[in-house]
């Protein structure tokens, strides 16, 4: 006997046209026919980046290239979008894997390598915006300079201090020409700050809804 869930749907044969219909039903009207031929790029794929990717998913962004060379730690699952199973498993390939639990007929391309001043541009070329997700201030300093340069026409969406608990309300996006950075620009990861899921998911859901903004209309309200 097939299975079916709670909605009536037979989920073992509905089809894309019936999964997006409902899934995407609640969009702004227009919204999703736009998000799906856009391509979205993430670099980095921890706290910030797997929640941005769930998220762009959830919104209707069919195309996501995601790049990242680390794995899946214990230590990563207080705040990022993985599972105790995944542990050690490359975390590209173990988002991909969740997000195709989300929705199977999108498409991911996981590129699992360091990202470089060299490799950026043709990494994320063919993306029509920039998500930066790294940790390190050297590689967000690093990765928006090579972006902006290969691609001034196009958008980066950072992230700059979303360390500690609470002080959500200095959580803000800034637009400066085509790079908007995400966060209270203060806070620093240290000992002292420590890293919890409700500011890294704060800030991850500005980064995502100003890309998704972006997306759908090519500029930003503040």
């Amino acid at each position: 006997m097939n299975k079916i869930d709670i909605t009536g749907f037979n989920i073992s044969n509905i089809s894309q046209a019936e999964f997006e219909a409902e899934f995407y039903k609640r969009n702004p009207p227009g919204a999703f026919d736009i998000l799906k031929k856009k391509t979205a790029a993430i670099a980095g794929a921890g706290g910030l980046g797997s929640n941005i990717a769930a998220m762009l998913v959830r919104s209707g962004v069919y195309n996501l290239i995601i790049a990242d060379y680390d794995s899946v730690e214990l230590s990563n699952l207080n705040r990022q979008q993985f599972f105790y199973n995944q542990l050690g498993v490359l975390k590209i390939d173990a988002l991909k894997e969740n997000l195709l639990k989300i929705n199977p007929f999108i498409t991911v391309t996981a590129v699992p390598v360091k990202i470089t001043e060299n490799n950026a541009a043709l990494i994320f070329s063919k993306a029509d915006i920039l998500i930066e997700a790294f940790d390190r201030a050297e590689m967000k300093a690093m990765l928006i300079q090579a972006w902006c340069a290969a691609f001034p026409q196009k958008y980066i969406v950072a992230a700059s201090g979303l360390a500690g608990i609470g002080r959500g309300s200095l959580i803000k996006s800034s637009v400066y020409g085509k790079l908007i950075i995400c966060g209270d620009q203060i806070s620093e990861a240290d000992e002292k700050n420590g890293l919890i899921a409700p500011r890294v998911m704060i800030t991850a859901a500005l980064q995502a809804n100003c890309a998704v903004e972006l997306l759908l209309s090519g500029g930003i309200k503040i």
